[in-house]
């Protein structure tokens, strides 16, 4: 089984300028050892559910610590195959090309 995520999250009360927040947050996710492939406007995160959304949650519990107001998006792709999808959906785009 495996849960793809794109995932975005940054501070909307930060100025213009938000990749040190950011940066707090794909930290998170590069320490919980899921596959991630950071991307110009998400990071996309590969795992069982509940491994992935609890990573969502302390990216959240991350930021909201210094920023009143945080925006999160997040796409989900659940399907009942194995692990890799992170690389094989890519992959199977670009050989069609």
């Amino acid at each position: 089984m495996s849960l793809l995520i794109n995932f975005s999250i940054f501070p909307l009360d930060k100025g213009e300028s938000v990749s040190q927040y950011v940066a707090r947050a794909v930290k998170i996710i590069k320490d919980s050892g899921l596959p991630y492939k950071l991307g110009a406007m998400g990071t996309s995160i590969e795992g069982e559910w509940d491994e992935v959304m609890d990573v969502v949650t302390r990216c959240f519990e991350e930021l909201k610590q210094d920023c009143s107001r945080v925006y999160m998006n997040i796409t989900g792709d659940y399907r009942k195959i194995g692990p890799d999808r992170i690389v094989s959906k890519v992959e199977s785009v670009e050989s069609k090309l």
